[in-house]
């Protein structure tokens, strides 16, 4: 029986398997291949790998990685988690992949959520690059640029200010949705426009001096040029597990976990995008925070196992 398996392996993952191996213990990081970040060309406030491919990130990580002999990077997808014993869930679990069973004493659940976008025509094909759900993250990348907020949310006043020093004028499309009263007042001080009409389509543009960009067509007939759009992602795991093994969610729609990331199922730990602490009004959906949330939960693991004098 192994120490641990980590199911999923981006950043949460992958550094959650760097502690493990450098305690010597012995681990699976199942690797299906598909990650949060694919959209992206590049992933950025990660220092040293600012600007970077994800790839060259997870190239990098797997390197490190090949130093530990107890560490074992398994391309597999995991299909069905649960417990050895229903009735005693810490005494380990089995994970079902396409390469046969698994079974080790602790689970670190890693595999990220998946971002739902408004249904405007258009938005799947710039997401990651154009359109961005982060202003850390993406924001940078449209200085200087008209930018649009896509949806009536409260985020949008939020995401206003965030993107305010950035952007060289911003716009709240608000795609035929009613503006709550507070989030309307908020954006007037802010001196945010906003358009009411119907988004029909958003289609890739290039603006002068070679930015890529969007262009918004409106129900109206009128147009938009953009050089981003920020939009609001509704949150849904990734990988069924959660529901396998009956943990419990926050509204946002992420694993419920304390400071120490352990789930409402003893021996079941989860880090990364898809946990969410109540510590924070939202979960952390950042390279960097994902990398501290596997550390922190590689060092719970680590603790527990010895308080079985493992």
């Amino acid at each position: 029986m192994l120490d641990a398996i980590i199911v999923g392996a981006g950043p949460a993952g992958l550094s959650a398997a760097l502690m493990l191996g450098r305690t010597h213990r012995d681990v699976v990081v199942l690797d299906s291949g598909t990650y949060r970040n694919d959209p992206t060309d590049a992933m950025h406030n990660v220092l040293g790998f600012d600007g970077a491919a994800p790839a060259d990130f997870r190239a990098a990580a797997h390197r490190t990685l090949a130093a530990y002999d107890t560490v074992e990077l398994r391309r597999a997808t995991a299909r069905e988690v649960a417990p050895l014993d229903p009735a005693s869930p810490s005494d380990g679990f089995v994970v079902r992949t396409d390469d046969g069973d698994l079974t080790a004493r602790r689970l670190l659940l890693a595999t990220g959520v998946r971002d739902g976008l408004p249904a405007t025509p258009g938005l799947d094909a710039l997401f990651g690059t154009v359109a961005a759900h982060c202003p850390y993250c993406h924001g940078h990348e449209f200085a200087g640029t008209p930018v649009a907020i896509l949806g009536a949310g409260p985020h949008a006043p939020r995401v206003a200010g965030l993107m305010a020093r950035i952007a060289s004028r911003i716009l709240v499309l608000a795609d035929g949705g009613e503006l709550d009263p507070q989030v309307r007042a908020a954006l007037d001080r802010r001196g945010v426009a906003v358009r009411s009409e119907k988004v029909l389509r958003v289609e890739p543009l290039t603006l002068p001096g070679g930015h890529a960009g969007a262009r918004a067509v409106l129900e109206d007939g009128a147009t938009e040029d953009l050089g981003g759009i920020m939009v609001a992602p509704t949150l849904h795991q990734a990988a069924p597990f959660a529901d396998q093994l009956g943990l419990d969610l926050r509204e946002s729609g992420c694993v419920a976990v304390d400071a120490m990331a352990r789930t409402s199922v003893p021996g079941v730990l989860a880090a990364g995008d898809l946990a969410h602490t109540a510590d924070f009004p939202m979960p952390l959906s950042s390279v960097t925070a994902a990398m501290a949330a596997g550390q922190l939960a590689a060092a719970s693991i680590d603790g527990d196992l010895l308080g079985l004098g493992r």
